[in-house]
């Protein structure tokens, strides 16, 4: 059992974003429980992390698998017994680039079975872990933070990129009705928008470090009066 320590999971977090999160949260003091779908890159960031004095374990998660997504809900709650923050880090842009532009793939060239994959991952996947894992939440102050982005706003939506931008829309209705059905509870439920952080995913022209893309999902796990069912950037509310 964790004891008194409160224990975080950290969805796709063997680098980037979902990486750094897990270095914030330790720092503040949590058990984290890194996952990766990849065991050995997953076990090697555990021990990068640990050998930094930190409290870092490492389980195996392929959110986009029902199965594995249960078999990793087994030891969580034999050995910890508890999950008060759960981090939907976890996700993919797969839209193809067009030729002559830098922008992603438009709708008319899109692919449904790319859609179906984003989807897979970035919505359905968040959806398997939370339900997985909400029994194991404490009613009083447990925290859950989906990984969304600006590309999903629908006050700001333009073109290329169709199936990451439509996950992450979808990933922001999810955190409203998960927000909504939990608002009776002290659980609260917020999505992010990290901005263009310089990830394997975000490029290396990127404007942000993984650690201020990290700063407002660790302020949303940790800080005593954040609300619930909202959407974020930079510690301030953004548009849906």
């Amino acid at each position: 059992m964790a004891g008194t320590k409160k224990v975080a999971v950290v969805t796709g977090a063997n680098r980037g974003i979902g990486f750094e999160t897990c270095r914030q949260l330790a720092k503040h003091g949590m058990k984290v429980v890194l996952t990766s779908r990849d065991k050995e890159k997953g076990s090697a960031a555990a021990e990068r992390l640990r050998s930094e004095g930190l409290d870092i374990d490492f389980l195996p998660l392929d959110v986009s698998d029902d199965a594995s997504v249960q078999e990793f809900a087994r030891p969580i709650k034999k050995t910890y017994g508890r999950v008060d923050v759960l981090v939907n880090n976890a996700g993919i842009m797969i839209d193809g680039k067009t030729r002559d532009a830098e922008a992603g793939t438009g709708v008319m060239q899109a692919k449904v079975e790319t859609l179906r994959l984003t989807m897979e991952v970035n919505v359905y996947g968040a959806l398997r872990v939370t339900q997985a894992l909400l029994p194991l939440m404490p009613k009083d102050d447990a925290r859950i933070v989906n990984v969304s982005s600006g590309m999903g706003q629908l006050s700001d939506m333009n073109g290329g990129w169709p199936g990451y931008r439509i996950s992450k829309t979808g990933l922001n209705a999810l955190t409203r009705i998960f927000a909504d059905e939990m608002k009776q509870t002290g659980i609260r439920v917020n999505s992010i928008c990290p901005g263009w952080v310089k990830t394997d995913m975000g490029g290396a022209g990127a404007t942000r470090t993984p650690q201020q893309g990290a700063d407002t999902i660790v302020w949303l796990a940790t800080a005593p009066d954040v609300p619930t069912g909202g959407f974020f950037r930079d510690r301030k509310p953004i548009p849906w």
